[in-house]
Order: structure tokens, then sequence, then C-alpha cells
């Protein structure tokens, strides 16, 4: 039989830099809002069930972009990408996977999602995280590891050394995990950051010093795994659509 799958999708923020008081999962690409989008690559992954953690302007989100198999829960207020999945955690289902995304990267295949799930169910990891590998990682976490090549913790920018900065492989921010495990890593979240905020990315860390792999499944295209966050982003993520399609 095979394992249930759901799917966390982040659609909480603002998104103040695309200069409107549209919430930012929105915006339309194509035709299509970013969060349909993003549910719509889930579907097609085999992902039945979706919970969607919305913040700014919830009602006219959920209105928006309603659908069988979803469901809508209010993060407020907004404590950090952890908290954003602690939010979630009571519509989940027991035992099986959950996958966690976000709701404004819509360029995400269809196949590299399944690859993803599959990596995890097949390798039995307590988690795997979708990565890319590029020269400057810029702002983005950046993907620890230990000499064998597993990884051992995700680092994000703020609060890198300059010898972390300097990696190339940074994570994407699209996670797939055993749910059990999940939800106890979530229980051992802190705020002990330069943000103050609970940071999904120290589950992995959490993971790993208790005894439980994590492992990584890379994509080589960086476009698939952009966030869109200003009008420019949107352009471009249209113009990288239709050469797809």
């Amino acid at each position: 039989m095979n394992p249930t799958i759901d799917a966390v999708i982040l659609a909480a923020g603002k998104g103040t830099r695309m200069k409107s008081d549209l919430p930012k999962v929105l915006h339309e690409l194509n035709g299509r809002s970013l969060l349909d989008h993003v549910m719509d690559t889930s579907a097609a992954a085999g992902i039945d069930r979706m919970v969607v953690v919305v913040g700014h302007k919830a009602d006219l989100v959920e209105e928006t972009c309603k659908r069988a198999g979803i469901e809508f829960v209010l993060q407020e207020p907004q404590l950090g990408t952890g908290h954003a999945v602690q939010m979630a955690v009571p519509a989940l289902r027991e035992g099986g996977y959950c996958v966690v995304l976000a709701g404004d990267v819509p360029l995400l295949r269809t196949e590299t999602l399944k690859r993803l799930v599959d990596g995890t169910v097949e390798s039995k990891a307590a988690a795997v995280v979708l990565t890319c590998v590029v020269d400057d990682a810029a702002a983005y976490g950046r993907i620890i590891k230990d000499e064998a090549g597993r990884v051992t913790k995700i680092v994000e920018a703020v609060d890198a050394t300059d010898e972390e900065l300097a990696v190339g492989e940074y994570n994407t921010g699209v996670f797939c995990y055993r749910t059990d495990l999940l939800l106890e890593a979530l229980d051992n979240l802190t705020t002990d950051n330069r943000q103050g905020e609970y940071y999904l990315t120290d589950t992995v860390a959490w993971l790993v010093e208790n005894g439980h792999p994590v492992e990584a499944v890379i994509t080589n295209d960086p476009d698939e795994v952009v966030g869109i966050n200003t009008v420019d982003e949107l352009g471009r993520a249209a113009e990288l659509l239709n050469k797809r399609q």
C-alpha cells in the first residue's frame, strides 16, 4: 500500500516588495495565481491532500484558491517558517509523509517533486531536502554536509560563518519529511537565532542530532526553485514558463 503524502504550502506572506496590497501568492502568472501553480504541481505529483497556511488577507486567499482536498489554516502572528508548519500540524494525517513547499515558487516541476518524494520513501530517510548548487548562493540557507556527504544542518545566510557562506549548495525551501519525525522536530524548535523566529530549517539539525538521517536531492535548474518576490521576478518567471511550454 502506498504511504499517504500530505503537502503543507506556506502562503501567509504579505509580499510588500510586489508593491501591491494583494497577497503575494495571488499575483498571477500566465493567468493563474502563484498558489494555483504550486497546488497544480502538488496534485500532478500525486499529493491528494494539501494544507495551505495563510495569513495576510487569509479570507481572500481561501476564497480565490479553494478546491477539493485543500484545508486552510491561519498563521497569526507570523513567527517564522517553522511556526507556519506548526500551525498545520492538526490537519496532517498520522503516518506517511509530509512535503513542505512555498506558495511563491510556481516553476517547480512535477517530476522534481516526485523525485523528492520517491527519494524520501525509498531511502527511509527522516527527511530529504531539495537543494541546488550555484557559484554564489547569496541569501539562501546553506546545506552543510559531513565528510561522507550526508546533510548535517542548514544554516540561514544571516547566521552563517564566512566558511559556511562559501558553500554553493543551498536550500530551495522544498522538503519531504516522515510525518511522525517532523512533528517531533517541530516540538523542539527554538527562536535562538538572529531573527528570533522558529526556522523550519532547524528541524534538520535536530533530526540529525537525534540519529535520524537527512539526505539531499539536487536540482540542476535554479530557475525552477526561484521564489517570486518582485514584479520583475514575476515577469521573468512568465518568460521562463513560456519557453518551457
